[in-house]
């Protein structure tokens, strides 16, 4: 495996420029999920349900249609994850007020529990490399994984002015 180059010219990308970027992103997911990956075995649970927890955490109240838009997986997909975890008490489903159709998505005492044990790990790590990095860094990897999504993936990190 070739050394990180501290300067990349984006004018002369070579081959093993690209091939070292699809590399970084490996080992950086790796080593990001590996903790809470041994967390959630530990509850007979995977990575579906840690963005599932991630997200109802993030969003309190989103409905299960919004959370199928951010996962982008099918509804049997996610009601397999999600029927697990409000049968084990992590997640509450409450019907919504102005339509009832609706199923909106809270983290129990449980889930949240569980939710800041999976999250205070990866934290750490982000902010111990955005420390490192400086915030010039920090904004050319944003712009960087900007740039690796789809366009509809997008949407979630603009602000409402634009």
């Amino acid at each position: 495996m070739a050394e990180p180059k501290s300067i990349v010219n984006p004018l002369f990308l070579r081959d093993e420029d690209l091939r070292q970027g699809i590399e970084l992103l490996f080992f950086a997911y790796r080593d990001f999920t590996a903790r809470g990956d041994a967390i959630l075995a530990k509850q007979h649970f995977g990575r579906a349900h840690h963005r599932v927890i991630y997200f109802v955490g993030r969003h309190p109240g989103m409905t299960v249609s919004a959370l199928l838009g951010i996962l982008a997986i099918t509804k049997q997909s996610l009601s397999r994850v999600l029927s697990q975890l409000v049968r084990e008490d992590y997640i509450v489903q409450k019907t919504g007020v102005a339509d009832r159709r609706q199923r909106l998505l809270h983290l129990t005492d449980k889930g949240r529990a569980l939710e800041a044990e999976l999250t205070s790990e990866q934290r750490a790590r982000i902010m111990a490399a955005y420390k490192d990095a400086g915030a010039v860094s920090v904004e050319g990897f944003r712009k960087v994984m900007l740039g690796v999504m789809e366009p509809a993936s997008r949407k979630h990190f603009q602000t409402p002015d634009k």
